[in-house]
Formats: C-alpha cells, structure tokens, sequence
C-alpha cells in the first residue's frame, strides 16, 4: 500500500477518470489497444487484453474516442508500468494487463488537444 501512495505522491498531475469510450492505441503493435482508466496531462492508464506472455514496448500512443468523434494520434510515451491483472473474462491463454505510460515531449498543439479531451472528457473520480 505505501507503493500505491509513494506513486501518487510523485504524479505532477492529478488522474481523472475518463467518462466516455476513450481507447488508447499503442504504436506500432496495434493490437495492444484498449479502454482507458484515467488520464491525466502527464500520462495515462488503460487495460487490453493479450495473449503473449511479456509486454512489448513502444514509443507511440493514440488516443481516440470509439465513434471516431476525436482522435489524437502519435503522442510520444514512455511506459512505466505493464503488468497482469485478474479478470473473470479470461478466455485460454489470453490475459487482461494495466498499462500505464508517461507523455514525453508533446507538441504545443499535441498539448492543447489533450487539454481538450481532459477537459470534454474526464471528471474527478
């Protein structure tokens, strides 16, 4: 428990939680994408689902909402966690994994898009 506060304590930004269906895409393994849990202007956490045993690591991610009504892609990343979380939905061999990534250097206009859909599309927990 210490671990999850040590972790909060160090976030500039505080998550919030997304309301709508927001995916978030890595790049170039395109079938690393799923929902995302919460977001802030400093990163972000969402689940997908796999079936390879250790997480791939990529350099790129997209943000888009499932009707295509916004979509921001090649936001820089860095991954700072991947890892197995317990699912009652696990299907053989596939498993359920919490990736959260850090934003790295964003573009101005990258930045006030991602203002954007935090502000349209998020709200405190």
């Amino acid at each position: 428990m210490l671990a999850d506060k040590e972790m909060l304590e160090r976030r500039k930004y505080k998550r919030l939680q997304v309301q709508n269906d927001a995916i978030a895409v890595l790049r170039p393994i395109v079938d690393k994408r799923g929902p995302i849990i919460d977001i802030s202007r400093g990163g972000l956490a969402f689940r997908y689902i796999t079936a390879k045993n250790s997480p791939d690591r990529s350099s790129k991610l997209d943000i888009l909402l499932s009707d295509l009504s916004f979509c921001l892609g090649s936001l820089p990343i860095r991954t700072v966690c991947d890892f197995e979380v317990t699912s009652e939905l696990a299907f053989g061999h596939t498993k359920t994994r919490r990736c959260s990534v850090q934003f790295r250097e964003l573009t101005q206009e990258q930045m006030s898009r991602l203002d954007h859909f935090i502000e349209n599309h998020s709200a405190e927990a």
